[in-house]
């Protein structure tokens, strides 16, 4: 698999393994099918591979880090992110109360200063087994209740980054104007933008890019949580985890048709998308099962959809 320089000394591959599902997003899966997941990742080409803490609180970290255990460790890049530290939930709940069908035995507590961002790095360090992370995110600081959380989130990081604890650092989200804002102020090395830059959206790409200059981004959710994720459009579908309005299915419709007559497929298209702009380093896709891993690395397995202006597209 083709891979993009980041920085650093770091190189992504086109297609990153976000590792949400392993941490039992929206459903539950066993430890042994997560391990098929992860091998059937690495035997397809993939290097790049993405979790957090709040994925599954800490279980994706786990599964990822044993999925990955015995493979040398030069040859693979993770990221996570800091921002929700882990703690113990009193009186447990039945389940997680957010999207993992996991325990609820612990909580997320919001935390960006220094010693919290190194308390997070540190117990992902443990969950994932890893010797370091190659690079890590401030998670989200957009939607905490600290104003503060942008600025001493990545000021932390950043001190880490000089010490050598991590190669890389920067800033996920699903904000546009948080990530060109990072970009703008701090001397990081990149942003995840999650669900901004799709076949049916650009919320002000432009102004992420101009910001980037020289760096390179890396870009999530670019099916907009199931509207883009299939050939054919069904009659009910998702536009950003909420149901998709009549207008954006109409749209996506059309360039499906567009996409059939050219031999190309919807989904493939919203992959290529993003990465037709030089400073995309990696489009991050969620995988739980082996298929689903098949299914995504073959949209990226085929000669690049050529005819973007001729379909007006």
């Amino acid at each position: 698999m083709r891979t993009r320089e980041l920085g650093g000394g770091l190189a992504l591959t086109e297609i990153g393994f976000g590792a949400a599902g392993l941490g039992n997003l929206y459903q539950a899966i066993d430890d042994e099918t997560s391990q098929r997941c992860v091998d059937a990742a690495w035997e397809l080409g993939i290097r790049y591979f993405d979790t957090a803490p709040h994925y599954g609180l800490g279980l994706s970290e786990r599964r990822l880090g044993a999925g990955l255990a015995g493979r040398p460790r030069e040859e693979f890049v993770v990221s996570t992110k800091v921002g929700r530290l882990l703690a113990p939930r009193v009186p447990p709940l039945p389940q997680d109360d957010e999207m993992f069908e996991v325990p609820g035995d612990l909580t997320r507590e919001w935390g960006f200063d220094r010693d919290a961002v190194r308390r997070s790095l540190d117990a992902s360090l443990d969950r994932t087994g890893l010797g370091y992370i190659d690079i890590a995110l401030v998670h989200d600081p957009d939607v905490s209740d600290d104003p503060d959380a942008l600025d001493q989130g990545v000021q932390a990081l950043l001190e880490l980054r000089e010490q050598g604890v991590v190669k890389a650092v920067g800033v996920g989200t699903n904000d546009s104007a948080t990530a060109a804002v990072a970009l703008e102020r701090y001397d990081i090395d990149t942003v995840m933008l999650a669900g901004r830059y799709t076949l049916l959206r650009d919320d002000d790409f432009d102004r992420v890019r101009d910001a980037a200059g020289e760096r390179r981004v890396v870009l999530a959710g670019v099916f907009n949580s199931g509207i883009l994720a299939r050939p054919q459009v069904p009659e009910v579908a998702t536009f950003d985890y909420e149901p998709a309005p009549t207008a954006l299915l109409d749209r996506a419709r059309e360039i499906a048709a567009v996409a059939a007559q050219y031999g190309a497929t919807l989904p493939q298209l919203a992959v290529e998308y993003p990465l037709r702009q030089e400073c995309v380093a990696s489009v991050v896709l969620g995988m739980q099962t082996a298929v689903e891993v098949q299914e995504n690395v073959a949209l990226r397995s085929r000669p690049e959809f050529t005819a973007w202006g001729e379909a007006g597209l």
